[in-house]
C-alpha cells in the first residue's frame, strides 16, 4: 500500500480544544472498577494521576464510525490509510492538580506524523500533544503516540517479545475478564471493537479480547498508589510493548530507584507487555 506521508504531514499543527466541568461520576466509577476503596470522590478533590483520561472525550454518531468501532479518520487525525490502530506510548507531566468540579480545558495539537517500514510491514506513527489547563494555567501535558499498521500476516513467524524483570518491589495480579474492559470502554466512550467483540478480534490476530492500552498505564500508577500513597508524582512515560488479552492473569509490578520508579506489565507468560517509569517530586 502506498504511504503519501507529504499529504499525512498536512495534518502536523492542526488543534482542536474541548472544554468541560469535571464531574465525579467518572472517578467514583472508575474506582469500583478498579476494586479501589476510596472515599466518594467529590467537588474540590484532584482527580488521580491518568484519570483525566475519563474526561474530554470525542463524541462522535454511530454512522460516523469506521468498521473497527473507532471515529472514521480525516477530521482531526490524518487518513492514516493503514487498518490498525494502537496507542503506542505516552510522557505526561504532572504540573498541578487537576480538580473535580473545575472547568477545564484541553488542547490538542497534532505534532508529526512519520512513516517506517517495520518487519511486520508498514507502521505511520502520530504523536499529538495534549495539555489540559484551568484558567490559563497548564495543568497536565500529555504527549501520546499513535501507531497505525497492516493487517497481520498469518504466514509470518510470529515476533517474541523480551522478557519481563524479574525483580520487583511490589506487584499486583489482575485477571481481566469481558466486564472489566466494557466498563473501561463504556467509561472512556472507546468503541473500539478488539475489546469486546471477539470475532473480530480472530479476525485481527488476536487470541482473546485486547485490554486497552489506557488501561494498562492506569493500572500501572495505581499500584504505584497503593504502595506509595503518599508519593508525588511529577512524571510518567511508558510504551506498548506486547498485546495482553484476557485468556489469562497478568500482573503489573514496581520497582524504586531513588526518586525514580519503574513500572511494568507482565503477561502470564512472562513477556514484557509495557513498560515505563515514573519520577516522584
Amino acid at each position: 500500500m502506498s504511504i503519501d506521508l507529504a499529504h499525512l504531514r498536512g495534518w502536523i499543527g492542526r488543534t482542536e480544544t474541548r472544554s468541560e466541568v469535571i464531574t465525579a461520576f467518572p472517578s467514583n466509577a472508575l474506582a469500583a472498577t478498579l476494586d479501589r476503596d476510596d472515599p466518594p470522590y467529590a467537588p474540590g478533590d484532584p482527580l488521580p494521576s491518568l484519570w483525566h483520561w475519563l474526561h474530554f472525550l470525542p463524541l462522535f454518531a454511530l454512522t460516523d464510525a469506521g468498521y473497527d468501532g473507532h471515529q472514521a479518520l480525516g477530521g482531526f487525525l490524518p487518513p492514516v490509510p493503514l487498518p490498525r490502530r494502537m496507542w503506542a506510548g505516552s510522557r505526561l507531566r504532572f504540573l498541578a492538580p487537576a480538580r473535580i468540579s473545575a472547568e477545564l480545558v484541553k488542547t490538542a495539537t497534532v505534532l508529526s506524523v512519520d512513516h517506517k517500514a517495520g518487519r511486520s510491514g508498514d507502521l505511520v506513527f502520530v504523536s499529538v500533544r495534549h495539555v489540559v489547563s484551568e484558567g490559563g494555567q497548564a495543568l497536565i501535558e500529555d504527549e501520546h503516540d499513535i501507531v497505525y499498521r497492516a493487517l497481520p500476516d498469518r504466514d509470518a513467524p510470529a515476533q517474541v517479545p523480551p522478557q519481563a524483570p524479574g525483580e520487583d518491589d511490589f506487584a499486583r495480579v489482575i485477571t481481566p475478564g469481558p466486564v472489566l474492559l466494557f466498563r473501561y470502554s463504556a467509561l472512556t466512550f472507546n468503541g473500539h471493537r478488539i475489546h469486546y467483540d471477539r470475532p473480530f478480534c480472530a479476525e485481527e490476530g488476536y487470541e482473546g479480547l485486547v485490554v486497552h492500552g489506557p488501561l494498562l498505564a492506569t493500572l500501572m500508577l495505581d499500584v504505584l498508589r497503593r504502595n506509595l500513597p503518599d508519593a508525588a508524582l511529577r512524571s510518567f512515560r511508558f510504551r506498548a510493548v506486547a498485546p495482553v488479552v484476557d485468556t489469562g492473569p497478568f500482573s503489573v509490578h514496581g520497582k524504586r530507584d531513588g526518586g525514580t520508579v519503574r513500572l511494568w506489565v507482565r503477561r502470564g507468560d512472562g513477556a514484557l507487555a509495557m513498560d515505563g517509569s515514573a519520577e516522584l517530586g
